[in-house]
Formats: C-alpha cells, structure tokens, sequence
C-alpha cells in the first residue's frame, strides 16, 4: 500500500505534458532531432561584457581564498562570505530590478564553475542558496508580494537554504512527516516537524520547507498533499537542532532543523497548497544544471594539476606523461573534460533561451558529468600517486608544493549523491525515456483495465508502430557535411538513437510491466543516450569553436572523445541483453538472507566502533 501510495504520488509532480520540444526525448524516440542544438545557440551579447567584469572580479577574489584554512577550520570565515555579499555573489541570477546582478543561467554556471575549481565550499555555499534555495523557487513560482519583500533580502546576501529531507525520508515523499495544519482562521499553518541534511542549514536566515498539509477527497478517494512554505529561521519554534560533518566539504553549513508550533503565515506558501513536490522537481530542472557546470570546473584544475605534474615527474629517465599508462589517462582526462564543458555550456544556454524543455537534458548533464568527474578527480590521485594522497599543509610543511588532491577528492564524491543521486537519475531517466510507449499502451500493461480499453490501446499502438518502427531502420538523407571530420561521429549518433529506439521496443516487448523491475537493463540504455548526447554536444561545441576561429584543436579533442565514447556505447549494446544481472540478483538475494554471512568472519564489527581509552602513543 505504501509502495503504491509513493508511486501516485510522485506520478502526480511529474510534469506529464511536453508543450516545448526536447532532444533526449526524441533521441530514445529514435529522433536525432539535430536542429534544436545545432548550430550552437549564440549567448546574449549583451550581457558579455558586464558579465566577464563580474567574472574578473570573481577570479581576483577566488585567487585570495585560503582553501586549505577553510578545509582544516571547517569554516568559511565571515569576511570571505560578507565580501561575495558586496559583489552580488549571491544574487547572480535574481533579477536587476529586485537588487540582483540579472544574469543569465550561462553567466551563473560560470561563475559556479569557477569557484569549484578552486573551493567546493564556497561553490556550495552559493549554489544551495541559488540552485534549490528560495531565489530559484520563488523566482519561478513567487508573487509580486513576495518577490518585493524576499528577492531584495536574498540580493544582499540572507542566505537561503532547501529542507525536504527527513531521517526516513530520501527519495520518497510518500514518507514525509512535517506537517503543516492551517489554524482555525485559515490565516496561516502550523508547522511541526524534522528535516535532515539542509545544506546551508545553520547559516540561513530563509528556507524553502516541505511539509504535509492536509489531504484533499477527489471521488471518495484520498489524495495526500505536499506543500512548499517559505519560513525564516528567526521565527519563534525554528530550532537549528545540530550541525552535520562529512568526510568532505568540511566547512558545508549543513544540519538538523527542528519545527515546533511555527507559525506560517498562508501568504508564504509558494505556488500553491498541495504542489510543493512538483515545484521541487521543477526548480531542480534548472538547479541540477549548476553541478555539471561544477564538475567541469573541477575536471579541468585536475587536468591541470596533471599535465605539469607529468611533465615535471621523472622516472626511469623520462617524464611520466611520456609512459602510455599516464599518457593514456591524460588524453582520456584532456577530451572528457572538453565534453564536460560542452555538455554544461549547451545545457545552460537552452535553459536561457526557454524554446527547449530541458528536464532530462539537466538530470543527463548531472549524472554524466558528475560520474565522468569523479573519474577524472581519480585518475588524478592516482597521477600523483603519494602526492596525492598527502595533504595539502603536510605537502607543505615539508617544502613541496601544496596541491590539494586529496581535498579534491574527498569534497568531489558528494556530486554523485547531491540534488538527486546517479542511481535516482537513472531511473528518471529511464521513467522519462518509456514515457511515450507507456502512454500509448498503457490499458495493455494494467491489469485492471477493461477489456474495451485494451482494445483501444492495441489498435492505437499498432497504427503507431506500424509506421513508427520502419523508420527506426531507414537512415536520415544528410550526410552532416558541415562537421567536416567529426560528420562520421554525428552519423554514428543518428544511427544509434534509432537503434536505442529499438532495443528500448524490444526490452518492452521482453518484459512488460516487469520492465520497471529491470533497473540495469534500463541504465545501460540510459547511459547510452547520455554518451550519444555528450558526442552530439562535444562535436556541436568543437564546430561552434572553429566556426568562429577560437580554437581548431576543439576539433581533435571532439573527436579522441568520440572514438572513446564508441566503444562504451558498442559495449552498453551488446550488454542490454546479454548479461549476469539475473545471477547477480540471485546472489545478491542470497547474501541478504545471511548464507553468505560466513564470508564476514574474522572482523570487528564496524558497528561497534565505540570509544575506548587506549594507551598515549610515544611520538
């Protein structure tokens, strides 16, 4: 009953219609809908030259960051916050006429970009309070009223910060506890209730908060509601419970924030009552796009940090970077970075322009940079081997150079779990991608469903498919000439989107309903589209470059990643359907039911990590 209640209502926040075009969605279609991303959009000329006085400003600034002191004090210390306060850090994109900067989603990826290739605490610190905190809901769903009494505020620096998760609850808002009662004059609520993780938390003076509010009857059947409030710390009940640490992001203002009895005026509601998890999951269509922007900013420092370290190295006469094992890994590191910030770049400019739904462009830019990030930030550590695992002061007290490789990486991995974890993206993702054949059969999969409905959906889908599925194996008549030496990449890419088309027909036809219960054999389709959609945006962005004369050798990286990325999406094909998911599953339940527990003898059990009194040690 749970399982059924979490899945109607995140079925409800879903946004089920499509009134702008998208290319991920035509693209598991088998469309390769080229147009809508070529020739690379253009960014707003206007805004160019105030935007670069703000980045300079910013690069000057970042420069005189102590990172390692914030990292080791766990603390962003005031003055750096009140100095991002008095260049409008903190109000990048709210607009000109509320006290914001009024920049652009390009501008403010950027400036994100920036700050993580120097401080993922300060890159933190201003995306949780822009991304998901109170300016990018209440930009998109406020009232005049409370534009004019919150944006001035958040402009000047009151920093903001997000609370939906709860100890049970992650990525079920089924599970939501908080509740919100409206009094008995209707004026306000009554908030009461726990949140879990909110980041910027203990710093904040505003938050976006989602609460239960009361159910609505709809045919005798009840329909549970999620409402988003925004309310300020200082009001009576807010209690900021604890502060959290992690094993990265030291200085992340992140904590426990208790409700009791607060009192929520009805006004500070925002959208409206019952569509605080759907105004979630949009806010985060252009919120996730802050991290792949991140993400890249951070691929490129390692790649930096990796080119001078292989060249200086010398072992067995030679520089590393000459040995193929190192080599290897730097072309890898040089070409996936390039597709990083082209996946980041083109995403950003079609949330700007607004003539694209972006939905599954921002949750694919997420997963796939931040995954292809992390293995970057790796290969980095390793490139550097016990310079790289020493940190940062100890590199320095003994005289070397304080590169932070380790502090890199312990603050990148949470990438891969903020704003919606790779495992949830996924599975959007692959929600999102069966969308259309689910709407289109959907009577032929319910078993509740008459017999007449199922008859009407069969003729549907037969007249649909009749014509659909021929196209799948027909070829498109350009030859993508204006590619130049990249048009074999982008053919590979047409020819692919109609063959994932099909796989994802035939996985349907395979499994039916049981499909949703077949999580890698939608992931491996999943991660194809998404190395699809990284070639089409690295080879959009490399001609883009050459067009314009800025910079030929974009052509060469384009291409090493897309000769890279072939064979993943060869090997992710050929894995669809031949696999050992089903023995892995097998043993997996086996493990769960203790017979292999055996296998964990001749450990302490880490759960009894307790503190005991050891002897002083004599150094």
């Amino acid at each position: 009953m749970e399982k059924n209640e979490s899945r109607e209502i995140a079925e409800s926040a879903r946004e089920s219609v499509w009134a702008r075009p998208s290319f991920l969605r035509d693209l598991f279609l088998g469309r390769f809908n080229l147009g809508l991303i070529h020739p690379h959009p253009e960014l707003d000329p206007d805004e160019e030259p105030e935007a670069k006085e703000f980045l300079d400003r910013l690069t000057r600034f970042m420069e005189r960051v102590d990172s390692d002191a914030i990292d080791r004090n766990g603390r962003i210390p005031d003055e750096v916050v009140d100095e991002l306060r008095r260049m409008g850090a903190f109000g990048i994109k709210i607009p000109k006429e509320y006290g914001g900067l009024g920049f652009s989603q390009v501008t403010y990826n950027r400036a994100n970009h920036l700050i993580s290739s120097k401080d993922a605490n300060i890159a933190a610190l201003i995306s949780a309070h822009q991304s998901i905190g109170v300016p990018q809901p209440l930009k998109l769903f406020g009232t005049e009223e409370q534009k004019q009494k919150y944006f001035p505020r958040l402009a000047r620096g009151a920093i903001s910060a997000f609370a939906l998760t709860e100890f049970h609850v992650g990525s079920d808002p089924a599970s939501i506890r908080t509740s919100a009662v409206p009094t008995d004059d209707g004026t306000a609520f009554i908030l009461n209730g726990e949140k879990l993780w909110c980041t910027n938390g203990t710093r904040a003076e505003l938050l976006v908060v989602m609460a239960r509010t009361p159910s609505r009857f709809v045919n005798g059947k009840e329909k549970k509601q999620i409402t988003a409030f925004i309310v300020e710390v200082n009001w009576p009940g807010v209690e900021i419970v604890r502060r959290c640490r992690f094993m990265g992001l030291r200085a992340l203002e992140n904590g426990v924030i208790r409700f009791n009895n607060v009192r929520v005026p009805r006004e500070n509601i925002l959208w409206k009552e019952g569509a605080g998890l759907k105004l979630a999951l949009i806010t985060l269509n252009t919120g996730r796009l802050t991290l792949p922007a991140s993400a890249a900013g951070i691929a490129k420092s390692a790649l930096q940090i990796c080119r001078r370290w292989a060249n200086e190295r010398v072992q067995w006469g030679s520089p590393i970077g000459r040995h193929e094992a190192v080599a290897e890994k730097i072309g890898r590191m040089a070409s996936t970075t390039f597709a990083m910030e082209a996946i980041a770049e083109l995403c950003a400019i079609m949330s700007d322009k607004g003539n694209c739904d972006i939905r599954l462009e921002a949750a694919l830019a997420k997963l796939y940079n931040t995954e292809a990030g992390w293995r970057i930030v790796d290969d980095t550590m390793q490139i550097r081997g016990g310079r790289g695992y020493e940190a940062a002061s100890s590199l320095a007290a003994r005289g070397e150079e304080p590169i932070a490789v380790e502090r890199m990486m312990r603050d990148y991995r949470v990438n891969l779990i903020f704003e919606g974890s790779s495992e949830i993206m996924r599975l959007f993702l692959a929600r999102e991608a069966v969308d259309f054949h689910v709407q289109l059969t959907g009577a032929l999969m319910n078993p509740n469903a008459s017999s007449a409905a199922k008859l009407r959906s069969l003729m549907r889908a037969a007249l649909f498919y009749a014509s659909w599925y021929p196209r799948l194996c027909i070829g498109g008549l350009s030859g993508f000439k204006s590619f130049g030496s990249l048009a074999a990449h982008i053919r590979f890419v047409e020819r692919s989107c109609r063959k994932l088309a099909r796989m994802l027909f035939y996985a349907m036809l395979r499994y039916g309903p049981k499909l949703e219960r077949r999580q890698k054999v939608l992931f491996r389709l999943v991660d194809i589209g998404g190395e699809l959609f990284a070639m089409t945006a690295a080879c959009v962005r490399a001609n883009m470059l050459v067009r314009k004369g800025a910079d030929a050798n974009a052509t060469r990286l384009a291409d090493h990643f897309c000769r890279l990325a072939r064979h993943r999406v060869a090997r992710l094909f050929r894995e669809v359907f031949h696999n050992s998911d089903g023995h892995t599953r097998e043993l997996a339940d086996e493990v769960l039911r203790g017979e292999y527990d055996w296998l964990e003898s001749g450990i302490v059990d880490p759960r009894r990590d307790t503190p005991v009194e050891l002897a002083r040690p004599r150094f």
